[in-house]
């Protein structure tokens, strides 16, 4: 195969592919790894064609792990990688392309043959590849027992210490990737992995000095959004002598960058056409499966806790010591980048979660910011088209929304900002309204859909804590947000009535025919019962607290008051009711007063009026309503697969053979 092949169908008989894995030991030094690392290719843009590559080099593969223990030649390839990593930096400076382009190509093929050693072999057999023995010599090459580590290494400094140019932004690229296929092997078992070779070397080992530097350059590079160098802008003519194996194989300096999503041939959802950048989506990819690495047996995660630590670059306070791996970032840049991602990177939501729940400097940050709808609003769009997106961003963004809800500060401001125009928001024309009414309809938007379809307890009592919070400060509502809060009410309320006539159907029945199993209604009537309640106590909290602020909700609530009747006596609800009772039976006395016919207009003037005249004493005062998110007490049970099922869905220039998946059912049988 020479340097005119340009085809995946030729890798098959591809002489240097041959040679690398055949039976002959190749030097560290011979001219061959130049000619491998030479080859021009085109590059696949798609998964059918990121399988058929997997397929062409399969024997290739079968090859080099049978041979290798023999031969040493993986070992000397990445020998070969490591040497040449020495002059990456100053290649980027003297722009050095020709070098840049096959050391990448090296890289390339080390991470598409660690890919199949991590899918394919025992953390034992993996060592073994790394480790050779020059039987005819009878020595043994201790150096080499490191070698793993050493490559490891050698990737993460390669990440953080290259400067972001357009001729480094491939090899990059790359070296992510290979850190991603590095911790892969999570992908390959049903469950969670505490202890790992490649997760003990970064958390233990020479990686760990490079944490806080590793962390912080991932971050930049989401920060940056940088997109791809032009395609073509490096194109190399090719070699009469020949060449060697990748040149763009899946990545080369010329690599299409127009297909983002060629993770895996079965993949649920593609990524959309917004993630413009390849290189911030990876390194995103790459810090979350960093972050939720399991705790070491003597010692934290220190990625999680550099997540934990960072400061604002504007905070000049000394670092704490107990943040070792602590550092600083420019948090206005950082707050713009989380805005920007989040309505459709699933991964951006699922950052923001873990920055707004483990970092309190983040956190101070984001809720001091007075563009507060820059951020909120992303994440109601996605609660708002909650039938298209994935359950678990639904979750991300609805607990997002509660840990926001749990400061006075955020329920207060969300009321002052006024916006115009939702143009995603269909069920009615919103030309002008507050944040805060907003949340309110796309959250009890959100509690309807669960109960008609999914019916989730999880995300109703997440939906109704969030109002709960909010409630004491509900300011101004809107008309429409108003109603809905009453709609909501009465939609419970038929549910509540259609149980309990169930309940009492089914219970005349058991009496007749002893052998006829009877229903939990019991359950079903509790859990409705308490749903009624919560929703009770928010519309009371809001009475007791801001009956002056709300006119709307005082209307909407004199309007529909034939539905809270039932529950005046009921023995569940009759100490929320009585507030309620008093404000429907005080404004009741007063529009009668006024006559029989009154317009909206004269009604919501006698409210305005009536509520200076409502004796507040009368009112019973209840405890305020405060809920505070709190995580599972094995978080790492749902966040590793989350992570890895989008790192499996969304990886670019990563094919994941459905077949081999084994985390949490993702397995093809």
């Amino acid at each position: 195969m020479g340097s005119n092949s340009s085809r995946i169908s030729d890798l098959l008989e591809n002489e240097y592919l041959k040679k690398l894995s055949g039976t002959e030991s190749i030097s560290e030094n011979d001219p061959f790894w130049n000619q491998l690392f030479s080859f021009s290719f085109t590059a696949p843009t798609s998964s059918t064609e990121l399988k058929l590559l997997e397929e062409r080099t399969v024997s290739v593969c079968k090859s080099l792990v049978e041979n290798n223990p023999r031969t040493g030649n993986f070992g000397a390839l990445i020998k070969v990688f490591l040497s040449r990593t020495k002059e990456l930096k100053l290649s980027a400076e003297c722009q050095n392309h020709i070098f840049i382009w096959q050391t990448h190509n090296a890289l390339f093929i080390i991470c598409c043959l660690l890919k199949v050693f991590f899918c394919q072999m025992s953390e034992e057999e993996l060592q073994l590849h790394f480790v050779y023995e020059d039987k005819s010599l009878g020595s043994y090459d201790s150096e080499s027992e490191d070698l793993l580590e050493e490559l490891l290494c050698c990737v993460v400094q390669l990440i953080t210490d290259i400067p972001l140019l357009d001729i480094t932004y491939e090899i990059l690229f790359e070296a992510i990737t290979t850190m991603i296929v590095f911790l892969s092997c999570q992908l390959f078992h049903k469950e969670i992995l505490r202890e790992n070779i490649n997760q003990k070397y970064l958390m233990q080992g020479a990686c760990l000095p490079y944490t806080s530097k590793l962390v912080k350059t991932l971050l930049y590079n989401f920060i940056r959004q940088e997109k791809p160098p032009p395609s073509g802008a490096h194109v190399f003519p090719q070699h009469s002598d020949g060449g060697g194996l990748l040149y763009g194989l899946a990545s080369g300096v010329a690599r299409l960058w127009t297909v983002f999503t060629l993770g895996s041939v079965g993949s649920k959802t593609a990524a959309p056409p917004q993630l413009s950048s390849p290189l911030a989506n990876q390194s995103l990819l790459l810090l979350l499966s960093l972050v939720n690495l399991t705790d070491s047996p003597c010692a934290p995660n220190p990625y999680r806790q550099a997540m934990m630590s960072f400061k604002n670059t504007q905070d000049s306070s000394p670092f704490p010591s107990s943040s070792p791996h602590a550092f600083q970032i420019n948090f206005n840049s950082l707050y713009t980048a989380l805005c920007e991602q989040q309505t459709f990177d699933q991964a951006a939501t699922l950052l923001l979660y873990t920055l707004l729940h483990q970092n309190s400097n983040v956190r101070t940050y984001v809720l001091a910011r007075t563009d507060m709808e820059n951020l909120v609003l992303p994440i109601l769009e996605i609660l708002y088209h909650v039938e298209e997106r994935n359950s678990h961003h639904v979750y991300m963004a609805l607990i997002i929304l509660l840990m926001l809800t749990e400061d006075d500060g955020f329920n207060r401001s969300v009321h002052e900002v006024i916006l115009r125009n939702i143009t995603w928001y269909s069920e009615r024309v919103l030309t002008e309204i507050s944040l805060g009414s907003l949340l309110i309809l796309v959250v009890i938007r959100t509690i309807q859909y669960n109960m008609t379809r999914t019916r989730d307890k999880y995300l109703h009592t997440n939906c109704l804590a969030a109002l709960a919070n909010m409630s004491a400060q509900f300011r101004s509502l809107h008309q429409y947000a108003a109603q809905r809060i009453i709609s909501l009410f009465s939609l419970l309320s038929k549910k509540h009535n259609k149980v309990l006539e169930q309940a009492t159907l089914s219970l005349r029945g058991s009496l007749n025919s002893s052998d006829t199993p009877v229903p939990d209604y019991a359950q079903d009537l509790s859990v409705i019962e308490e749903v009624i309640r919560m929703m009770l106590e928010i519309i009371n909290s809001c009475l007791t607290n801001s009956l002056h602020h709300n006119p709307n909700l005082v209307y909407a609530l004199l309007y529909k008051r034939e539905l809270f009747e039932q529950f005046r006596m009921h023995p569940s609800f009759q100490d929320v009711m009585q507030n309620i009772d008093l404000v429907i039976t005080f404004f009741i006395s007063r529009l009668q007063q006024d006559g029989a016919e009154l317009s909206v207009e004269r009604v919501l003037e006698i409210i305005k009026q009536g509520v200076v005249a409502l004796p507040k004493d009368r009112l019973k005062k209840f405890p305020e309503l405060k809920f505070k998110y709190v995580e599972e007490e094995q978080p790492e049970e749902f966040f590793i697969p989350y992570v890895w099922s989008l790192v499996y869905n969304s990886a670019v220039g990563l094919y994941w053979n459905p077949r081999d998946i084994q985390l949490f059912g993702m397995s093809s049988d």
